[in-house]
């Protein structure tokens, strides 16, 4: 069976080349890693994602947060569209409270930001 990529996830890199997003993933257990990678996959290939797992952020400029449980654990990688299809991931961080945490929406803005702003010198 072929299964076509409806959206295409790419992890930021920060200037100096950092991978936040891997950073975090190797912060995690082999187990919530390969759930979190599994979400992953599931927003790349169907079409129409539920919200349990893909959902904009109000209040936020164009933020979206990508939602992955494991056990007990919530796990939240935040990130934006770049176009229709291509999301760009920007942190990831454990969700331990109903809110997400301010700090991590002000980075993954700001991570935005830097992005876009670098991406229109290069064109």
């Amino acid at each position: 069976m072929l299964t076509l990529t409806v959206r295409t996830i790419e992890f930021y890199l920060t200037p100096s080349g950092n991978c936040p997003i891997e950073e975090f993933l190797d912060s995690l257990s082999d187990q919530h890693a390969q759930k979190v990678t599994w979400v992953l996959r599931l927003i790349e290939r169907i079409d129409i994602v539920p919200i349990q797992y893909l959902k904009k952020l109000d209040g936020t400029e164009d933020i979206w947060e990508i939602r992955a449980q494991f056990g007990g654990n919530n796990y939240r990688l935040l990130g934006f569209f770049d176009g229709g299809r291509l999301i760009i991931l920007t942190n990831g961080f454990s969700k331990k409270t109903q809110k997400t945490p301010a700090k991590e929406i002000k980075l993954a803005e700001q991570r935005r930001s830097e992005y876009l702003q670098r991406r229109k010198s290069h064109e």
